[in-house]
């Protein structure tokens, strides 16, 4: 299979739902594509940083997105019980955690910090979801998924940061 097919050339792209649709490359669906498909990249410069079980729960996160994807073109394997998992781990993280009672800095250590790059690129998805759901179906359990995403982000951020002894900046 090859990898260009010239068919873009014109600013328009074919994808394939129920049946091929043929869409110009600024469409709301392509927007968000594009973000699911930056913010799983910038998930896979994350998990390039970790070991064993945080990069297990990065992998799955990934896996997820995948997921988001396959609804929104066709069908999906997302369920409910995958946002109840991201709950359950921000629950395990937050009891290790000290309480937040302040704004913080995005940053810290690297991982820590591209897990707040990733958690902004989540929300501008999330955001470019909700505005697709506005003129196609869009499962609510993506929308869901989504936002629930970017608060395991910013937790894990926290911990990853905490794992390595380094400070929140207090805003």
């Amino acid at each position: 299979m090859k990898i260009y097919t010239r068919g873009g050339d014109q600013g328009s792209t074919q994808i394939y739902v129920d049946k091929p649709e043929k869409l110009d490359k600024h469409d709301i669906v392509l927007e968000t594509y594009g973000s699911l498909d930056e913010l799983n990249a910038q998930l896979g410069l994350l998990a390039s940083q970790l070991q064993d079980r945080e990069l297990a729960l990065v992998q799955q996160v990934q896996q997820c997105l995948f997921q988001i994807g396959f609804a929104l073109s066709a069908s999906s394997n997302l369920k409910d019980k995958d946002i109840s998992s991201l709950e359950q781990q921000i629950d395990r993280w937050q009891e290790q955690l000290p309480l937040q009672t302040h704004f913080i800095l995005p940053g810290g250590n690297f991982s820590g910090a591209l897990c707040h790059v990733c958690r902004t690129v989540a929300r501008r998805a999330e955001r470019q979801l909700v505005a697709m759901s506005k003129v196609r179906d869009v499962p609510p359990v993506c929308l869901k998924y989504l936002n629930r995403l970017s608060d395991w982000l910013f937790v894990f951020a926290r911990y990853l940061n905490q794992q390595k002894g380094v400070e929140e900046v207090k805003v």
